[in-house]
């Protein structure tokens, strides 16, 4: 039994799936799939018992953790997400450079004399938060730490996210949820709070009491969009599929 990752955002339009290459590479397979499809769906199912009216709108997921990525759901359906051809893309995380220009790669290649494999080692082992701080992949000991690399390696964690959400928004021509889920999202309160600082203009204000509470909804009274903190469960989801599977099979 086998559950892909890239399988929920199969709902993409055309405009969400494609890279600007020749068309002929589309078409053999070089598109943007997405991952953490099995977060998100769970996520989408577990929105629709816990707000049905916002599950039913747009709404952006973040799945942080020590792999990053962000999703754009108008009724529950992937429209977009922040990862591509590979789980690299996007946001950075806790070992992986997230979103990168194709030039730095020609660089590493042509100047550098670095290889496939070193650059592969480079960007999914050596970058992220890991190469940015110089210290740690996991956040709970940047947040501890009092090194500037630390402190500076998560600004530009939140400030990949808040970009994201801005963009994801405008997928959607408008947001009614924001849900953050995974190890990061679910633990981190002042991760939270730094994402959601000043987005007043999106519609989002943060109640920092219930955050810091680890409530589950934390947007305040007053905010237009809700923002909920849900724990994911993408094991569950495995196994639901596979029970559907075999229940069809008897």
């Amino acid at each position: 039994m086998a559950c892909f990752d890239t399988a929920f955002h199969r709902t993409h339009p055309y405009v969400n799936d494609t890279f600007a290459l020749p068309r002929r590479f589309y078409e053999e397979g070089v598109r943007r799939y997405g991952f953490h499809g099995l977060s998100y769906e769970y996520i989408a199912e577990r929105l629709r018992a816990v707000a049905p009216f916002h599950a039913a709108g747009r709404v952006v997921v973040a799945h942080l953790g020590n792999g990053a990525s962000m999703c754009a759901m108008r009724d529950g359906r992937s429209v977009a997400s922040t990862m591509g051809f590979t789980a690299l893309d996007g946001l950075p995380m806790g070992t992986r450079c997230g979103q990168l220009d194709p030039g730095v790669l020609l660089y590493l290649l042509q100047h550098k004399g670095m290889d496939a494999g070193q650059i592969s080692d480079l960007l999914y082992k050596e970058s992220g938060l890991k190469g940015l701080s110089g210290l740690s992949a996991d956040m709970r000991d940047l947040e501890a730490s009092s090194a500037p690399e630390a402190a500076q390696a998560i600004e530009y964690f939140t400030f990949r996210i808040r970009r994201e959400l801005g963009g994801l928004a405008a997928a959607l021509e408008g947001l009614d949820a924001v849900v953050f889920c995974g190890g990061i999202g679910e633990n981190a309160w002042r991760i939270r709070e730094d994402v959601l600082e000043g987005m007043e203009w999106l519609g989002i204000e943060l109640d920092r009491t219930a955050n810091r509470a680890r409530a589950q909804l934390i947007s305040s009274a007053r905010s237009r969009v809700q923002v909920f903190v849900i724990p994911t469960d993408e094991e569950a989801m495995i196994a639901r599929h596979t029970l559907s599977l075999l229940q069809r099979g008897r």
